[in-house]
């Protein structure tokens, strides 16, 4: 009869430790799950903003998105332009006859454009303002570090650039703008005296060589290039160097390029090097037609 007692009071205490082994795994059950749920509200609720950011952030006028249906949309907003003539090296005394020149062709295409050598307009929030920018005969080292990683971020949202002549010339030790421009400027085989030469246009379908013979005599500078940019961008017109003396790249001599690179889009020539070339009819129509492609106005003008 003792034994029965015991054995019932022990059965209790296993049953009583039993039930609340149970309540307290319950407990911790329901200690977790609200805790994933609480994390993962968190994360929607983070992930929502971020979204939200990003949908809200400042981009450049000219950029086209897609939507999952397919279609693609362009931001309405004024054609405006930047033209940067600032030199850190040598300078061209062609830069006010260019900077003459194309305040002209602004104004007969109803193009807003801003003339600077201030580089501290090279902010996000300025640069975001303008469609393409222009780096006019720059030379040398022209931009501080702050002025780069904005450069930088208004091509990543789809700005343009464009190169005249010696924009090869510049920035040697900013790995990425070596890619951007395309190819650097041969400082050890340099170039041409002021000379005529023969250009080969290459592809005549481009805004900026639609105009132009298949064989146009100029003259011009003729620049050798570190490294040959084929490749890397699409080739537009090439020099003949059997036309002319100081030519070091043979067969193959590109002299003006265009590529879409790091989300923008970018458009060199190598011409221009003289005052003359910004009173020629041909040049000038090359030229505008690069900014054309580089600002994104083809599109429109499609349209």
């Amino acid at each position: 009869m003792g034994d029965m007692r015991i054995a019932t009071h022990r059965h209790g205490l296993l049953m009583g430790r039993n039930s609340a082994e149970m309540t307290m795994y319950k407990k911790l059950w329901l200690t977790v799950l609200v805790s994933v749920l609480v994390l993962s509200l968190a994360v929607w609720m983070f992930a929502h903003l971020l979204a939200g950011h990003r949908a809200s952030s400042p981009r450049i006028c000219n950029l086209s998105t897609s939507s999952g249906s397919g279609t693609t949309t362009v931001t309405t907003c004024p054609k405006k332009l930047l033209v940067f003539s600032k030199t850190g090296a040598f300078r061209h005394a062609s830069i006010k006859d260019a900077i003459v020149a194309l305040r002209k062709l602004a104004a007969q295409h109803n193009v807003a454009a801003d003339f600077t050598e201030d580089a501290s307009v090279f902010t996000y929030e300025n640069l975001r303002q303008y469609n393409a920018v222009v780096f006019l005969l720059t030379t040398g080292h022209i931009l501080d570090d702050n002025q780069k990683a904005a450069f930088e971020r208004y091509i990543e949202a789809g700005g343009g650039y464009v190169g005249v002549h010696s924009a090869s010339d510049t920035e040697y030790n900013w790995a990425w703008y070596g890619k951007l421009v395309g190819a650097y400027f041969d400082r050890i085989h340099g170039h041409s005296s002021v000379t005529q030469a023969t250009i080969n246009v290459i592809d005549r379908t481009h805004p900026s060589t639609v105009m132009l013979p298949a064989k146009w005599v100029r003259t011009d500078e003729w620049y050798n290039f570190a490294t040959n940019p084929r490749g890397s961008v699409h080739v537009l017109m090439t020099i003949d160097e059997t036309t002319y003396r100081g030519g070091v790249m043979g067969t193959d001599h590109p002299i003006a390029w265009y590529h879409e690179f790091d989300g923008g889009r970018a458009w060199y020539t190598a011409l221009g090097h003289t005052s003359e070339s910004y009173n020629e009819p041909l040049f000038l129509a090359h030229l505008w037609g690069g900014i054309i492609y580089a600002a994104g106005y083809e599109r429109s003008i499609a349209g």
